[in-house]
């Protein structure tokens, strides 16, 4: 009975996470004017608007280092990131193109910053720069999308994870007793549950340490070599 128990409860928070997602599209497709301003103004323009205040206040206001800019520029992308899974449901896909957007509005803005501030070019003009350019909007894009993964961890997988207490599935019990046939049907469901548990997080947590650390390298190269 309890088995079935939770077997329902999953059941019933799967549904509902699927329901979420169907609201979302809806909304998308019944108000798509409403739907795109609200998502631009949540998650591109306040952030740009964030980091191009960072960038005003660290290399102008305050002529600090420039490592100081490129950690408030993981940071403030990570946590919209993680908002719009939270708050707004935004899966990858959106995230990806929230933070392409989010990356561009913000570099340009802060390169028409340094332009006018500086009296010189807004526009890079030797291949280095450019580079550098594309190295800042990478980091900012990776940040947003490692964000928007953490959320998935934390708002999908783990209470998916931790709400499951029936049957491990026939994959995890297959690998349980490759890993070793001799051991009681009790242990064999125990760590079928552990194998089946780590699949299910392994690919979110691969997710996030790969875009992290990607955010993090693009960002930092520029100014460590």
């Amino acid at each position: 009975m309890l088995l079935e128990i939770h077997e329902i409860v999953a059941e019933l928070e799967g549904l509902q996470r699927d329901l979420d997602r169907v609201n979302a599209r809806l909304e998308r497709y019944q108000h798509p004017l409403r739907y795109i301003l609200t998502h631009a103004v949540a998650y591109v323009a306040i952030p740009a608007l964030l980091l191009v205040v960072a960038h005003v206040i660290v290399t102008i206001v305050l002529d600090a280092s420039q490592l100081w800019l490129r950690l408030a520029s993981v940071i403030i992308p990570l946590l919209f990131g993680f908002a719009a899974r939270a708050l707004n449901k935004i899966w990858i896909e959106e995230a990806l193109a929230l933070g392409v957007a989010t990356a561009a509005v913000s570099v340009t803005s802060m390169l028409t910053v340094t332009g006018l501030h500086d009296h010189v070019p807004i526009l890079p003009s030797v291949p280095v720069e450019w580079r550098e350019v594309i190295e800042y909007g990478t980091s900012i894009l990776l940040a947003f999308v490692s964000g928007n993964i953490l959320g998935m961890l934390v708002f999908q997988v783990l209470p998916k994870v931790l709400s499951e207490g029936g049957k491990p599935n026939p994959a995890a019990f297959r690998i349980a007793r490759l890993l070793g046939q001799h051991v009681g049907e009790e242990q064999l469901r125990r760590r079928a549950r552990l194998i089946q548990d780590l699949i299910q997080t392994a690919g979110p947590l691969a997710g996030v340490a790969i875009t992290a650390v990607g955010s993090i390298y693009t960002g930092l190269r520029g100014i460590l070599g």
